[in-house]
């Protein structure tokens, strides 16, 4: 269940109950009169089953809402009431199946923008992974993988394409290419201090790596890992399953290859360095890809699911 906080202007009040009351998956409605301040109006609160959430929010939208007053989205953890048992099994379809538009859009709006923070966790996780590549260990390339915030973006550009809209898109990718470049310049200066201490050789970046010598190496199985992954991840992010997140982030080979790539250029390897360049394009136009198409196939599955129930309904 979602919990619904609005602010409502005291003329629209009545036509958001009825619209709530009419919203099948929706209980626990109470109306308080006069008691918002700013801005001034109504407070309406409601539970509505995670199913049932993107119409009533996408009616709430309609009349205006989000811009005279104020619409809130909780996540009810425990709802003990048995109103509620029977608002979900009202709600058509699934939970887990929903995808809740505003949220989504929401939550990777914030993934990717373009902040010291996100720039900090891309640049340290390259530099760990600089760190493996070198010494050929597989250890230091997954925990580089689970630090990278780079899945973020990457949901950013497949939700903006479905959603068309340009800016989003625009914003995603801006902070996707820059965010990799600044870490793998920065990488670059690292390699060479890490080179100028006798930390990093070389020799140990040319030589026998069997644990890591695949971010170089890019190969089909590559793009299907990287189709496999954005799948995943893209389903984690909609059903608000979020543990599954860090599975996807340690299957891909995005920061490794950056990273390799980096301590490439450092040496003047171009046979590596490209090599890297390509695994890393791959991965993420795999990454996207998939996010995309995943996200255009639950949207027109749910739609149907809908027409569906809307039929027997009225049948």
């Amino acid at each position: 269940m979602l919990h619904l906080r609005l602010i409502t202007p005291a003329g629209r009040t009545e036509e958001a109950v009825r619209l709530i009351e009419g919203t099948r998956g929706t209980t626990h409605l109470c109306v308080l009169t006069g008691a918002a301040r700013d801005p001034a109006g109504d407070v309406v609160l409601c539970d509505v089953a995670r199913e049932a959430a993107d119409d009533l929010l996408s009616g709430l939208q309609r009349l205006g809402l989000d811009t005279t007053g104020s619409i809130a989205v909780e996540n009810v953890d425990l709802s003990l009431s048995e109103r509620a048992d029977r608002a979900e099994k009202e709600a058509p379809g699934e939970g887990a199946d929903a995808v809740l538009w505003e949220h989504l859009t929401e939550a990777t709006h914030e993934e990717s923008t373009l902040s010291v923070t996100y720039l900090s966790f891309l640049t340290l996780a390259t530099m760990i992974a600089a760190c493996g590549v070198v010494l050929d260990n597989a250890v230091l390339i997954v925990g580089a993988m689970a630090v990278g915030p780079e899945f973020g973006p990457l949901a950013g550009i497949s939700t903006a394409t479905v959603q068309r809209r340009p800016r989003l898109a625009m914003r995603s990718l801006i902070a996707l290419l820059v965010g990799f470049a600044v870490a793998m310049a920065l990488t670059v200066g690292f390699s060479l201090f890490m080179d100028a201490v006798g930390l990093f050789s070389k020799e140990q970046l040319e030589g026998e790596r069997p644990q890591t010598g695949f971010v170089y190496a890019p190969d089909w199985f590559s793009f299907v890992v990287a189709v496999l992954a954005g799948t995943a991840g893209t389903l984690s992010l909609t059903s608000a399953k979020s543990g599954a997140l860090v599975g996807v982030a340690i299957s891909v080979t995005t920061v490794p290859a950056a990273a390799n790539a980096a301590v490439a250029l450092s040496y003047g390897d171009t046979v590596q360095t490209w090599g890297s360049t390509e695994q890393l394009l791959l991965n993420l136009f795999g990454i996207t890809l998939a996010g995309t198409l995943t996200l255009l196939a639950q949207k027109r599955l749910w739609r149907k699911q809908h027409a569906r129930l809307r039929r027997r309904a009225a049948a």
